[in-house]
């Protein structure tokens, strides 16, 4: 009876050491997200798998499972750059994760205009690839689309899709608050961010959970389950394994 007490402590101990320091590495270091829509299009499609490092921006109470309030403010705190692709909490509930490219910076001003982006009064560079894609935009159909390349002030570069039948046209200015931050995502029209006052808007810097580094796995949903393994050559989208995202 002896050993077996002795046996059950020991897994036991095994198992919590374990999952501490798995919480630990989740909080601290790196953690997998799964897409789960169109919005950051071409870029990231639905059903990629990625990591985002925990520490680029230091931490914040969302940077650990459930939120706890162990912080009032972000400690080790590093300021995010325009053009990061970033995880955040949105700010209508701080539990849902969402990933959105930053545009705007604290005391920035983004207007768009005829279906141009405007950031401080100077629109933003777009020029036009001989690119192609195909993205989703509530429809379980896919929509051919033109890619551009955008151009921030820092000299960052990514490329972003805009619809000819649904661009968002024009909008009234958006001033970015102190210690906020601007978001949208790549697929301009079929992308809830922070033109969407209501529902994310602007984003506090105590949401930010961290930044997206580059894709692991993806696979294709609309073709099959991943447990058809017999439809793997499919669904599998290995040539986005171990992708850098821009």
């Amino acid at each position: 009876m002896k050993i077996k007490k002795k046996f059950f402590i020991d897994n036991f101990k095994t198992l919590f050491y374990a999952l501490v320091i798995a919480v630990m590495i989740r909080s601290i270091i790196i953690q997998p997200f799964y897409i789960p829509s169109s919005s950051m299009e071409p870029n990231l499609l639905i059903g990629d798998r990625l990591f985002v490092t925990k520490y680029s921006y230091g931490y914040s109470k969302h940077s650990f499972p459930f939120s706890p309030p162990i912080f009032k403010n972000r400690i080790l705190s590093k300021k995010p750059k325009r053009g990061d692709v970033v995880v955040f909490k949105t700010p209508a509930d701080n539990r849902t994760d969402y990933i959105k490219r930053l545009i705007g910076m604290p005391g920035d001003t983004i207007k768009f205009i005829d279906g141009d982006l405007y950031l401080n009064n100077n629109k933003i560079n777009k020029v036009r690839t001989s690119t192609k894609e195909k993205v989703f935009c509530g429809s379980t159909s896919p929509v051919s689309v033109d890619t551009y390349e955008e151009k921030l002030p820092n000299n960052k570069k990514y490329i972003s899709v805009y619809l000819k039948k649904y661009t968002y046209q024009n909008s009234d200015e958006f001033i970015v608050p102190e210690k906020h931050y601007f978001f949208l995502g790549d697929n301009r029209d079929c992308s809830k961010d922070s033109r969407y006052l209501s529902s994310v808007g602007y984003v506090h810097e105590n949401n930010l959970v961290g930044k997206a580094q580059f894709i692991f796995f993806s696979s294709d949903y609309r073709i099959g389950s991943i447990f058809k393994f017999w439809k793997w050559n499919k669904i599998i989208r290995i040539n986005r394994f171990f992708k850098k995202i821009n």
